[in-house]
């Protein structure tokens, strides 16, 4: 193993990192880390949960630093390309402590929200940026942002970004950065166009790929589960969902994960959901929500979409539950990667109705992943179920006070007395909704609920920053 200091890493910023308990680098970040701060470019090949964005938030952070560029109005330094939200925010998030050290600012862009904070942060000044392609070019094009001051360019979850359609707007934003800058490019594969991409933007790039065997995974455990019947299916995944660890439910559609979580709310087991319906808003607290601790008002189980497959880490997820099962092998792999991470141990579990049984065993093959199909056992359920997390009776939703309308002077009631007098309007009382989900979807707003010994928390959230 290495030290982030015997890699060339600062002193200011291997002390960040130590301080969050990271001391020796993963194998991406001890291959690239000479190449990277020495200013090359770079190609580097790894799955999620292999330690890329400290590999590459480390080299942008300390050759900004060394330069000695000055900030300025709508000309940011460094440029960080993510494909979601999610993972844009969790880079970010893990840039920070870096940048602060080192007296550089960090703004996130992208699109869902509004853009006008956005505007604000770059006119103010910024060093770096980690943008989504749509909202980023959106800005270019308003002029509110200009890449021609651009050192050093990072383009993450490359595969990701062709998956979604990206690649012509990244080719874009390329194309304005300086051709004399430094570029890395982070991809799990070279095809669907980036070997392409790599080969017109990287100048003499060096290549890394991080063998399988060297990511700090942890171990992994899949486990492949038949039910008989759908109602099967929902008590199945109501026992999986009801343990004392935290866990990500994945499931196909938006309806189908804000629906499940209510459900599970109700049924005495807090939920958030995680899906493309949300606001950011609602999915910054959902996600927060889900990283807190269950004393601070978190809750165990997240609810989500393909939408958390990638880019969202979580520390200590025990368990992934493919309610439903993806169409693709590389769905999977991307769910299940959100467990066992950094060395952690995790189980994967999928749940299979018996006209599903030859899909998923395409679906594992192309997987490279070797897991029986088991039929439910009361001892298969308490070795993934060992202990039960107390069951939680959601809060009543309360009413608020309707105000009195204000009469005019003019205006009296029957019988010829003033307003205000003694007989108010009746308040309509509003029946309690089961769940609470407050219209933004998700069953569990963090806070005001009361266990069955009568106990109170109170909600809270706080977010996760990702190696």
């Amino acid at each position: 193993m290495s030290t982030f200091l015997e890699l060339g890493v600062p002193a200011e910023l291997a002390a960040v990192l130590a301080d969050s308990g990271k001391t020796e680098a993963f194998a991406i970040q001890r291959d690239t880390l000479p190449d990277s701060l020495a200013g090359r470019d770079l190609l580097g090949r790894g799955r999620t949960g292999s330690g890329k964005t400290i590999a590459f938030a480390l080299p942008l952070v300390a050759r900004l630093a060394a330069s000695g560029g000055q900030r300025r109005a709508g000309l940011p330094r460094g440029l960080v390309l993510a494909p979601t939200r999610e993972l844009a925010t969790q880079i970010a998030a893990t840039i920070a402590p870096l940048a602060e050290a080192a007296g550089l600012r960090v703004t996130t862009v992208f699109g869902g929200v509004s853009q006008r904070p956005q505007e604000q942060a770059l006119r103010g000044g910024v060093d770096i940026v980690v943008a989504c392609p749509g909202r980023l070019e959106d800005l270019m094009k308003q002029q509110v942002v200009r890449l021609s001051a651009i050192e050093v360019t990072v383009l993450d979850e490359a595969d990701h970004m062709a998956d979604l359609g990206f690649l012509p707007g990244v080719t874009r934003i390329l194309t304005a950065t300086p051709a004399g800058g430094q570029r890395l490019l982070f991809s799990a594969t070279l095809d669907r166009g980036i070997d392409t991409l790599a080969r017109r933007f990287l100048s003499n790039a060096v290549s890394h790929e991080v063998d399988e065997e060297s990511v700090p995974v942890g171990e992994m455990t899949h486990r492949v589960l038949v039910v008989d019947s759908t109602d099967n299916k929902t008590a199945l995944v109501k026992e999986l969902a009801s343990g004392t660890g935290r866990r990500i439910l994945f499931t196909r559609t938006k309806h189908q994960a804000k629906k499940l979580a209510k459900q599970l709310t109700a049924a005495g087991i807090p939920a958030v959901d995680l899906h493309g319906n949300l606001s950011q808003n609602a999915r910054e607290r959902n996600l927060g929500a889900f990283s807190a601790a269950p004393e601070d008002g978190g809750v165990r189980v997240l609810v989500a979409t393909d939408v958390a497959a990638r880019g969202v880490h979580v520390d200590n997820v025990d368990l992934v539950v493919h309610v439903d099962p993806p169409v693709e092998h590389k769905a999977y792999l991307h769910r299940s990667g959100r467990t066992a991470r950094a060395g952690a141990a995790g189980t994967v579990v999928t749940v299979v109705l018996p006209e599903q049984r030859r899909d998923v065993k395409d679906l594992l093959r192309k997987a490279a992943i070797t897991a029986p199909l088991e039929d439910v056992t009361t001892a298969a359920i308490t070795a993934l179920v060992p202990e039960r997390a107390p069951h939680v009776r959601p809060a009543p939703v309360q009413a608020p006070q309707q105000q009195q309308q204000r009469q005019s002077s003019k205006q009296r009631p029957a019988g010829g007395e003033k307003s205000g007098a003694a007989n108010p309007p009746a308040r309509r009382r509003r029946r309690p909704r089961a769940g609470g989900s407050g219209g933004q979807g998700g069953g569990y707003q963090g806070g005001g609920y009361s266990t069955q010994s009568g106990q109170s928390r109170q909600g809270g959230g706080r977010s996760s920053q990702g190696r």
